[in-house]
């Protein structure tokens, strides 16, 4: 059980240790994963946010970092032994974040010292919804025609389309109780 201290999900490193060596640790950096890595292909130019986002959280997602920018792993005291893996991971990401943006953008947030902050700052200017770009979406959907694409061309056009424009338009759940007794009066029948 020592060897192992994440096997259990009930089971959490305490602020006292170091578990940068074990390689499910969230804290571990594996030896290819170097400061200069490009873990996106495509870097954030300010119009592609949402296709950037999701491409840089799958990437932090396999590689055990994700909760260093949604703040789910929290940053330990100076004096803990958690604080230098957590630092090398926060500098290893800030690099990463870095590393993907245009020049201009990356200039904008190379002062901050944590990889939550750049973060959270590049997700307030960007991916609030661009009405022109819904607009102009929504005008390539209208215009989208077959013509000579095969069937299956011509779907995966359209759906990618779809796709952005259901980033841009997303709609949250409602929650109140008239939905609620809808529902399930509607699995009454």
């Amino acid at each position: 059980m020592a060897d192992n201290q994440f096997s259990d999900q009930n089971t959490s490193p305490t602020d006292d240790q170091d578990t940068s060596q074990n390689p499910s640790s969230p804290y571990y950096i594996h030896p290819n994963e170097s400061p200069s890595s490009i873990i996106v292909t495509s870097p954030l130019a300010g119009n592609n946010y949402h296709s950037w986002s999701r491409s840089f959280k799958m990437a932090l997602n396999s590689k055990n970092k994700i909760g260093f920018i949604t703040s789910s792993i929290p940053v330990p005291t100076t004096k803990r032994a958690l604080y230098p893996p957590w630092e090398r991971c926060n500098n290893l990401i800030i690099l990463w974040l870095l590393n993907s943006l245009s020049q201009s953008i990356a200039q904008s947030v190379i002062y901050f010292d944590h990889a939550t902050d750049i973060w959270n700052d590049l997700q307030e200017r960007f991916s609030q919804g661009d009405l022109l770009r819904i607009a102009e979406l929504q005008e390539e959907i209208y215009a989208l025609k077959q013509s000579s694409q095969n069937v299956t061309d011509y779907f995966t056009n359209l759906k990618t389309v779809w796709e952005e424009l259901d980033n841009y338009c997303s709609l949250s759940s409602c929650t109140c109780f008239t939905q609620t007794y809808h529902q399930h009066s509607s699995l009454d029948f």
